[in-house]
């Protein structure tokens, strides 16, 4: 009689979830440390712990590259060093909660411009309802944190269509590794500059390699395992939690507590991504934030 497999296989879902907790965990942890250190050296420490395990898990060829194939994941770098900063800048001025909502804007528009459905235009209006519901109650808002997360919006939007140009030219991870040097190199004048001094408290480098693990490597490879059994579409909806996730890590990590009108307007964003995927309008990309 054969044996039977004894191994163990993980739902996608829960691999998505997991992941969706992991990179929002990782955020709130990073926040805590905001009144020590500023939020470039925790995002420079993450995309560092991140760069060098893609680079030792892929380990890229390089030869036989073409100026577009480098081009391309120039590009893609600096967005994705763009999005962590700006995202990690608008996390130190404004609920965690309300910053993912804002930049949860990014993807849905660009899902719903790729789709030839007036119908889709409805999804645009629930959440400009919830973005509009976040300045009914602005007590916990600031100019300068939601100009961070629309800038962090727009970043995750270039980062998703930069991330397919990526895998068409790079095999398997080997893009997202050199992606993240590149984001590493462009903010190391900062970290190692002007905020060098905080890099010598080995608690806060402890700390930063756990943030980078928690933001970007556990999610990742969750998502990455997930996707080679589950629909896009059902990846985009499962995505679409970010932003109630986010709202309860900042909340049992940071003790950050929303109001009424707050959570509807996170629950208008969330509803008009779901109402985006289940049309048709998907983005099957997940940002590393």
């Amino acid at each position: 009689m054969a044996a039977r497999d004894s191994s163990v296989r993980v739902s996608p879902i829960w691999l998505v979830l997991a992941g969706i907790v992991s990179v929002q965990l990782g955020a709130a942890v990073a926040k805590t440390l905001f009144d020590e250190v500023a939020p470039t050296t925790i995002v420079w420490l993450r995309l560092v712990t991140s760069a060098v395990i893609l680079l030792a898990i892929a380990r890229p060829a390089l030869r036989g590259r073409t100026r577009r194939d480098w081009l391309v994941v120039l590009a893609f770098g600096l967005a994705l060093g763009l999005m962590n900063w700006s995202i990690y800048q608008s996390f130190a001025r404004i609920p965690i909660g309300l910053a993912v909502t804002i930049e949860f804007v990014g993807p849905l528009t660009l899902a719903v411009l790729g789709s030839r459905r007036a119908r889709d235009l409805v999804w645009v209006g629930l959440a400009g309802l919830g973005v509009l519901l976040l300045g009914v109650q602005p007590g916990d808002l600031t100019w300068a944190g939601v100009g961070f997360a629309l800038l962090a919006a727009a970043t995750w939007a270039a980062y998703i269509l930069l991330s397919a140009q990526t895998g068409r030219r790079w095999q398997g991870v080997d893009g997202l590794a050199l992606a993240s040097v590149v984001a590493t190199v462009v903010l190391t004048p900062l970290a190692l500059g002007r905020y060098a001094d905080q890099l010598a408290d080995g608690r806060i480098l402890l700390i930063g390699a756990l943030v980078g693990l928690l933001s970007s490597v556990i999610p990742y490879t969750c998502e990455l395992v997930a996707l080679r059994s589950l629909r896009p579409a059902v990846f985009s909806i499962l995505m679409s939690l970010e932003p109630g996730v986010a709202a309860l890590a900042g909340l049992v990590v940071v003790g950050e507590v929303l109001g009424p009108l707050q959570l509807l307007a996170m629950a208008c964003v969330v509803a008009a991504s779901v109402g985006a995927t289940r049309s048709g309008a998907t983005f099957t990309e997940p940002a590393p934030d």
